[in-house]
């Protein structure tokens, strides 16, 4: 039993440490950026390319980094998921879990938890 919880806990926190390296890389459509990022969504690394993005509203020019920021932490995301999956209890959604749009209230008991009907009224005042 004591080997089965090493084991675990070492294939956890290898886990753990492969999910904290992953970055996602995207390139806007006309390549004038390229934005790296984790699956936290902390930027690692912004470059821009050509000259294309120097004639690019201020707005436009933001809007774009914004969408490639995106498009870079949703392949981050897509790979955290695909690997945390296999060790998550069945119908947790890691892609929902590291979105962090996975309440407790989905995988809680529909009837609530069991009290008592004075603390149940005092709850609900």
């Amino acid at each position: 039993m004591l080997d089965d919880y090493q084991q675990r806990r070492h294939t956890l926190a290898d886990l753990h440490q492969r999910v904290q390296a992953i970055t996602g890389t995207a390139t806007s459509p006309r390549r004038e950026v390229t934005a790296t990022v984790t699956h936290t969504g902390a930027v690692v690394d912004i470059s821009f390319s050509g000259p294309g993005y120097r004639r690019l509203p201020p707005r436009e020019l933001s809007d774009l980094v914004l969408q490639t920021i995106v498009a870079a932490r949703e392949k981050a995301v897509a790979e955290a998921a695909t690997l945390m999956a296999p060790v998550l209890p069945q119908g947790i959604d890691a892609r929902q879990l590291l979105a962090g749009r996975l309440g407790f209230e989905d995988h809680a008991p529909s009837a609530g938890p069991r009290m008592s009907g004075i603390v149940r009224d005092q709850l609900e005042r």
